[in-house]
């Protein structure tokens, strides 16, 4: 005598047929940074605005970019602002490069008052800007933690560390953050003198010298500049670096001479996607997934408008 089995509900044969279905199909392919930023909108980036983007021209080099951060370091920048106006650094020089460090550039007869460049219009010496008040600051805090501050995270675009019980935040020395050089003491700078973390993020400097932006474009020549043999790196007179020819800001350039740029913004669901894509690795060459990250580590992405638009139409 033989026995039929009995036919499955319809429902439930549906269901069995699916699941066998998506076993066969692969696994989604997990997305690297080159991915999400492709995939980016419109909405996932801001425009760098003018007056806080300087152009900075070395002879025989191409042109260095850098984004200004008012927000932390007001006067710095409104000082460093005149002193674009006013031609002071045209003629000065990259007067140290340390290994692992960073790059500096000034007037390579500073110290001796009979050649000194005089300051027409900018002020001589700033009270430091080391840290702000937290109030009001946006801040997207980075979930992994930090040695040298309570919180770490981003704000307008730049890293940034936080003392929420104390109110203070301040920027993080990341690669391609740039300082204003000073003295012994605090108000002895003035932004006339600026350096470029060129190596392994120096952070012990936090706090102990005004930040007042970083370079969007361009470190790669800065950091690979032959070093000076000097103390601290300093070129050896008569020895010295690239000349500046010309620093400008963005805005006091004529509009068909600008080149505009757009920063992948900082406090929205496509960077979370990015620093996780850098937590956990996702391209072939990787095997063992880290599931953490530094906030120096995380890429801080700068493309130029019109290349990205045409890109885009090509799609």
């Amino acid at each position: 005598m033989s026995i039929k089995a009995r036919p499955l509900p319809l429902m439930l044969a549906l269901a069995l047929a699916g699941a066998a279905h998506a076993a066969d199909e692969p696994a989604a392919k997990p997305k690297t940074m080159a991915d999400i930023v492709a995939e980016s909108k419109p909405g996932d980036w801001r425009a760098l605005d003018p007056q806080n983007v300087l152009y900075v021209d070395f002879e025989g080099l191409k042109r260095v970019v850098i984004e200004l951060a008012p927000a932390f370091a007001p006067k710095h920048v409104e000082n460093i602002r005149a002193l674009a106006r006013e031609s002071y650094f045209d003629g000065l020089a990259l007067v140290r490069e340390q290994d692992n460090y960073v790059a500096q550039w000034g007037d390579p007869d500073g110290e001796d008052p009979a050649k000194v460049k005089p300051i027409k219009t900018a002020k001589s010496k700033l009270d430091a800007e080391f840290a702000r008040s937290d109030r009001d600051l946006p801040f997207a805090v980075l979930a992994d933690g930090d040695v040298y501050a309570p919180e770490v995270g981003f704000s307008g675009g730049f890293p940034t560390a936080r003392d929420a019980k104390n109110g203070q935040a301040w920027l993080a020395h990341c690669y391609g953050m740039v300082g204003a050089g000073r003295g012994d003491t605090a108000d002895s700078g003035n932004g006339g003198e600026l350096y470029v973390v060129i190596g392994h993020s120096p952070r012990h400097l936090d706090r102990n010298v005004t930040l007042v932006g970083r370079v969007v474009q361009g470190i790669d020549q800065l950091s690979s500049l032959p070093r000076g043999t000097g103390a601290l790196g300093f070129y050896e007179a008569p020895a010295k670096g690239p000349t500046l020819t010309r620093v400008r800001l963005a805005a006091d350039v004529p509009a068909a001479e600008r080149v505009d740029y757009e920063a992948l913004r900082t406090d929205t669901d496509t960077f979370k996607a990015l620093v996780d894509s850098r937590r956990n690795r996702r391209e072939s060459w990787f095997l063992t997934p880290v599931g953490k990250i530094e906030l120096c580590n995380v890429p801080l992405i700068v493309r130029e408008k019109a290349k990205a638009a045409a890109k885009d139409a090509k799609k």
